[in-house]
């Protein structure tokens, strides 16, 4: 659901995340050189794996801020239809977990 409602108080910033985000950009710069250098072949599987936990860790701080901030502040809400988007949305969501 990409650009999808982005809008409104309980949106949540992810500014957070930004820190983390640019680590990981170093973290793939330096993967990077590493084939480029050709460097052994497990040490390089142990940057990969590095870079893949990095990223589930924001993942995973992005998908707690969407629903204490998104998905709440759409269920405190009265509009029925906006409550039921954002839960089919988060069911989505969660459902692209298992792939």
């Amino acid at each position: 659901m990409a650009g999808a409602e982005n809008g409104g108080a309980g949106h949540a910033e992810h500014t957070s995340q930004l820190a983390r985000l640019r680590k990981i950009e170093g973290q793939v710069a330096g993967l990077a050189r590493m084939v480029g250098e050709k460097r052994y072949c497990v040490d390089i599987l142990n940057q990969v794996r590095a870079v893949r936990a990095a990223l589930k860790r924001v993942e995973e701080s992005v998908l707690r801020e969407h629903v204490e901030h998104c998905v709440s502040e759409a269920l405190r809400g009265k509009d029925r239809e906006r409550q039921k988007a954002k839960v089919e949305e988060l069911v989505a969501v969660l459902g692209r977990y298992g792939e």
